[in-house]
This record gives structure tokens, C-alpha cells and sequence, in this order.
């Protein structure tokens, strides 16, 4: 069928109404960074190990963690007024299309500077051999880093999208495979199949916390609306104690969507900066992978993706999850940074660009189209800003016949707003 048909053929498509809607997410926020920085070294008395004149190398990783920049910042203050000298290097994999330059860009559009952390940047590719754990995989950590006197590794604590287990993205996770640069994230992925990837992370990260420079990490958990709840220093002998339990606290925290069945998610954006999978799998309930596929709660059908983050900077990985796009996605993507990212990850299904129309009209309704016969008045529908910021959502009236108690209706169904042919943006705050 020639594109011009396009039109014709889903004219009978009816958009639902939608009503904008808020759920009570986890509040609480972490007061200031300084003071929660310096009260933590107190607390593990860091003064006690560091000496004036070392070196202490800041591992910072691509994802978009709230006051990334101040926590980073606040770091480094904090060791320049112990007499140490701090520099940053970057512990993100294969993220940044693998170069020093990508990185240092994925840090900079993190506020994450020179200028702005008062110290160096030093990023490289190049890796150490620390040891070598079971199945015969060497476990790298960046040559930088490693000529450290000491080691700081930054992390944000969550659940992870490709496994479950006691630990998964943290510190460990980060020890283990973001520091390994891209061979080692390679490396540890490419194993992970056969040998399962918590078991490598948990062999690989212990390795370098008994052999490595390793002085302490910053674990960040952040609540429900995406802010930082809390910030924990914990020197090594501590991680595999209490990642656990701050990973316990933060699927607590963790936002999720208040209905069990959807028939279309509406995803306005999705990135790197937002989840490591584009879009999170923890939230979608819909997960493709070697390691194992999985649909879980909510159960939708349809997932219909408009456009990528300004953060992502042209990574699309997780587009494979959608089923419908837009063509504005498909110029957006950087082909380059998504396979590096995917073969990295043995995930080539994360990139696969699905059905992609000119409009989001069109796309929106040929996703409701995909479904068969159904009103609009029944039809099942979400649209979310992106899977981090879950607080307010559009829902359409199928979903308010029986709400979730902790949901709050701010504005009543109303007809959807196009500007042209394309959605409107998603509703700010005081809209």
C-alpha cells in the first residue's frame, strides 16, 4: 500500500479523550548535598584515610541521576579540603560511542566540567588487569583510576533492567563493568549468557575491591518524583553489606504505573539518561534480552514512542521495545552510538527501529489501529513524559471507572491537543 493511503485507511480511528491525572509517589528529598557529603565522611572517618598530596581518582558514570553534578562537585571539594588532589575520569562502558571525546561530552551534558567541578578531567580507554575470575574473564578497571592513590566510584542504587537479583545497578555494577571501560563491558557481556550476570558482577567487583584502589563509594537512591532521597559513603568492606539493602529501599521508592493492563503506553520520550534501556523495563513490565525475555506487571499491548531525549543524544537504544515510532525518532537516531551501545550489550532487539509514520497522529493511530476492534470510550490508554517522571500522566476514562485510590484527577477528559499533526507537550506542572 503507497503511503498516501495511509490517511484513508485510519480515518475511522477514534482518539480517546484524556484526563490529566496525579499519583502520590514518595516525596521525601535528601536536604542539602554539602552537608549530607561531609556528614557521611565523619561517619567512615575519611579523613583517617587519605593523606595530603594523594590522588583520588572520580569514577562518574552517563546515567541522568538527580544533582549529579553537585554530589560530583561537593567530592571534590570535600578532598581538595583534605589536601588530596581529585580528578574525574568517566566509568560508563561502551556509552558515548566509546571514544574519550563522547564521553567527555556525555559528562559535560551531565554539568559534569572542568570549569564546573573545579578539578580535572582525565578520560581514557585504557585498562589494567586486576585478576581473573572463574570462567576465565579478566577483570580491567581504567588505567586511570587504577594510578590513583585512591578511587571514588559515584552511582545511582536501582533495580536493574536486564536481571534481578541481591545487587544490580550500583556500585558493584559499576566496579565491574562501567570501569572496565568498553573492553571490559565486552567482555563481562559477553559471558553473561552463559554465566549469568549478577554472578560476574558480584566475582568481577570483589575482585577489585580486594585488589584495587578502591577508597569508598557514593550510593544514591532517589524517590518516587526522580530527586535524590539518600547518599551513603561506604568504603569497601561495606558494599557487599549494604548495596543490598539501599537497592531494597530504592524498589520501594521506585516509581511505577497505577494500572495492571494497558492497552497503548504513550511515551513522549525515551534515553540513556532516563534508563539504561531507553525506556525503563521495570516499568513497561515488557523486557527483550538474551538473558531471558519477560512480560510482567503492567501488561500492555501496544507501546507507541514519539521522540528521543535531548540527553540521549541520539542513543535509541530501547526502540525496539515500542512497536509504533515516529520518523522524527528515526532521523533523531545515531546509528553508530546505538549498535555500539547494542552489540555491547548483546542486545541487537533494544535497537531495532520498529514501524516508524510521519506524524504522531498517524502513529497513534495506527498503534490503536494494531489492536482490533475496540471503542474509544474502552480503550485503555496512557501517556507518560518518560518512565522516570511518573507523578502525572494522561489516562483516558476507561481507566477512571474504578481508579487507584492514590490517584488524584487534576483535570477532567478533554478531546486531545495536536499542534498540526503532532501531540502537544506533555502538560508542565502549573498547565
Amino acid at each position: 500500500m503507497h503511503a498516501s493511503a495511509l490517511p484513508a485507511l485510519l480515518a475511522r480511528i477514534r482518539l480517546p479523550d484524556m484526563a490529566l491525572v496525579r499519583q502520590r509517589l514518595e516525596n521525601e528529598t535528601l536536604g542539602g548535598v554539602p552537608r549530607a557529603m561531609a556528614e557521611e565522611a565523619v561517619r567512615i572517618s575519611l579523613e583517617q584515610r587519605v593523606r595530603p598530596g594523594q590522588s583520588v581518582a572520580i569514577a562518574v558514570g552517563s546515567r541522568g541521576i538527580d544533582r549529579l553534578a553537585q554530589v560530583t562537585r561537593s567530592l571534590c571539594d570535600l578532598f581538595r579540603g583534605l589536601g588530596t588532589r581529585p580528578f574525574i575520569v568517566s566509568a560508563m562502558g561502551s556509552h558515548g560511542g566509546a571514544t574519550p571525546e563522547g564521553q567527555t561530552r556525555v559528562l559535560a551534558d551531565l554539568g559534569i566540567t572542568e570549569q564546573a567541578m573545579g578539578a580535572p578531567l582525565r578520560i581514557g580507554l585504557g585498562t589494567v588487569h586486576l585478576g581473573t575470575i572463574s570462567p576465565g574473564m579478566p577483570v580491567l578497571v581504567d588505567a586511570l583510576a587504577a594510578e590513583a592513590d585512591h578511587l571514588v566510584v559515584v552511582n545511582r542504587i536501582k533495580p536493574h533492567t536486564k536481571f534481578k537479583a541481591p545487587v544490580e545497578s550500583g556500585l558493584m555494577k559499576m566496579l565491574a563493568v562501567g570501569l572496565g571501560n568498553d573492553e571490559g563491558a565486552r567482555l563481562l557481556h559477553g559471558l553473561a549468557p552463559a554465566h549469568g550476570m549478577f554472578a560476574l558482577i558480584d566475582a568481577a567487583a570483589r575482585v577489585i575491591l580486594e585488589r584495587g584502589n578502591l577508597l569508598c563509594g557514593v550510593g544514591l537512591v532517589e524517590n518516587g518524583l526522580g530527586r535524590l532521597h539518600t547518599l551513603r559513603l561506604l568504603p569497601p568492606g561495606e558494599i557487599p553489606e549494604q548495596e543490598p539493602r539501599l537497592l531494597t529501599l530504592a524498589k520501594r521508592l521506585a516509581p511505577k504505573l497505577p494500572f495492571d493492563e494497558l492497552d497503548v503506553l504513550v511515551v513522549d520520550e525515551i534515553g540513556k539518561d532516563i534508563s539504561g534501556t531507553g525506556m525503563d523495563t521495570n516499568v513497561t513490565g515488557r523486557n527483550r534480552d538474551i538473558l531471558g525475555d519477560f512480560t510482567t506487571t503492567p501488561r500492555i499491548k501496544r507501546i507507541f514512542v514519539r521522540d528521543l531525549s535531548p540527553g540521549t543524544a541520539g542513543n535509541a537504544l530501547g526502540i525496539g521495545f515500542a512497536d509504533v515510532t515516529t520518523d522524527r525518532v528515526a532521523r533523531a537516531m545515531d546509528s553508530g552510538k546505538t549498535v555500539i551501545n547494542a552489540l555491547t550489550g548483546l542486545s541487537p532487539e533494544k535497537a531495532a527501529l520498529p514501524l516508524h509514520l510521519p506524524t504522531d497522529r498517524l502513529a497513534l493511530a495506527a498503534t490503536i489501529h494494531t489492536l482490533g476492534e475496540i471503542s474509544s470510550e474502552k480503550l485503555r490508554m496512557v501517556r507518560i513524559r518518560n518512565t522516570k517522571h511518573l507523578e502525572r500522566l494522561l489516562v483516558s476514562p476507561a481507566l477512571l471507572d474504578d481508579p487507584p485510590a492514590d490517584l488524584e484527577i487534576l483535570r477532567s477528559p478533554l478531546p486531545m491537543d495536536f499542534i498540526g499533526d503532532d501531540l502537544a507537550p506533555f502538560p508542565k506542572p502549573n498547565g
